[in-house]
């Protein structure tokens, strides 16, 4: 039998009698729900900053990633919130992850459906569904939208050791469309293998180009991204170095932001030490572009160097070394190298609240093509669009304070 709404509402007001049979069917369906729900996470975080560069001109601030715009000032840097029904441990396990994100990171990201996904406020970070099938140990799928599989950062900066990216992070691919199977072989080895629509973040569209999310039309049924990674992991009984962990990825495919064919290959590690409570990394990333719009090769690699130490339950402090050599995927034409030095302070204060004070210093070293740093931002007559004047400084050093609520 079934009952309506109206019905059930006035039978809990005493005013008419439902039978029996009809309100079991009505709580099974209810209990259904809740069950559905009772599985269903939400969380997320507000990320916040406050930067202060010390000298004047801040035109032509380092091109990591997420940091235009936020020169001298106060910053919303981006809000989260995730909806989540995790994997559980059934054979044939369902669940789904969707990642919604809003402020001036998330336009950074370009992954909102806008027809123009560069000006949007909004965006998506991951929308995916999740899949096992019972192979083995168990074989996971990822179908959707999804983070990409390599880097020793993320885009969810209270995840990383520094509250700003490194270079390595602003040279990889941060978001594909597609689907990522991955399996567990033992608890030391992890492999995933993957296909997506392109190497750039963004999600739809059709074409060739900036701004779209698909390959060249005319064969984009066989022009898209491959990808695979393998983590390795320290067995328990290897001491000190007991799970540390090894990481090694591959991505090819058309990148849209470019145009043209792009490679990324990742090397980290994370290392534990004799040391109680000191850890160190390291990674190396190498991108490098072909094709019809690639004239003169261009690349880019990086290296970065990394120390975290647990000082007490809530203090800890971490640095980072960098050297970036780059030809033309997001700089200017010509050989350029940066080297850049981070340190990071932090300390949590307050409940679910991760507050950090960093210090850093990008040197643009040789005599490379791109922009220095510095130069004036000039509105004419107060208003209209901004014209930037070429730097000439060879130093840009930026202190901020980074402050996240997790919920």
């Amino acid at each position: 039998m079934k009952v309506n709404k109206w019905t059930m509402g006035l039978a809990a007001l005493g005013l008419v009698s439902i039978p029996a049979g009809a309100l079991a069917d009505e709580n099974d369906k209810m209990n259904q729900v809740w069950t559905a729900l009772s599985s269903t996470t939400i969380k997320g975080y507000v990320n916040t900053s406050m930067h202060w560069d010390p000298g004047t001109g801040n035109a032509n601030p380092p091109a990591f990633a997420f940091n235009s715009g936020k020169q001298d000032g106060f910053n919303l840097n981006v809000a989260k919130v995730t909806i989540e029904k995790p994997l559980d441990e059934a054979q044939w396990a369902a669940g789904y992850t969707l990642d919604l994100i809003f402020g001036p990171d998330a336009t950074t990201l370009a992954t909102s459906l806008d027809s123009d996904p560069d000006s949007s406020p909004a965006g998506i970070k991951q929308a995916y569904v999740a899949l096992r099938a019972p192979v083995g140990n168990g074989l996971d799928f990822k179908v959707g939208v999804f983070d990409t599989i390599i880097g020793y950062e993320t885009f969810d900066a209270g995840n990383n050791p520094n509250y700003t990216r490194s270079w390595g992070y602003t040279i990889e691919p941060t978001t594909h469309t597609g689907v990522l199977m991955s399996y567990q072989v033992s608890s030391a080895v992890s492999l995933s293998v993957g296909i997506a629509n392109t190497y750039g973040p963004v999600i739809g569209g059709t074409g060739i180009g900036v701004g779209l999310g698909r390959a060249n039309p005319p064969k984009a049924e066989s022009y898209k991204t491959y990808m695979a990674s393998a983590a390795l992991t320290a067995p328990d009984d290897w001491g000190f170095i007991a799970g540390s962990t090894l990481y090694l990825g591959i991505i090819n495919g058309f990148n849209n932001g470019v145009g043209t064919d792009t490679t990324s290959l990742y090397a980290g590690a994370t290392l534990n030490t004799p040391v109680k409570n000191l850890r160190v990394g390291a990674s190396f990333d190498y991108l490098a572009t072909s094709g019809e719009f690639a004239s003169g090769s261009p690349y880019a690699h990086a290296w970065a160097l990394y120390t975290s130490f647990q000082a007490t339950e809530k203090l800890s402090l971490h640095a980072r070394g960098e050297y970036l050599s780059a030809s033309g995927p997001g700089f200017t034409a010509g050989n350029n190298e940066i080297i850049s030095l981070t340190g990071t302070l932090q300390y949590d204060l307050w409940a679910n609240v991760l507050s950090r004070l960093e210090v850093r210093w990008d040197h643009l070293a040789g005599d490379g093509e791109m922009s220095g740093f510095g130069g004036l931002l000039v509105s004419p007559g107060g208003g209209g669009s901004g014209v930037s004047s070429s730097g000439d400084k060879h130093n840009a050093v930026m202190v901020a304070a980074n402050i996240i609520y997790k919920f």
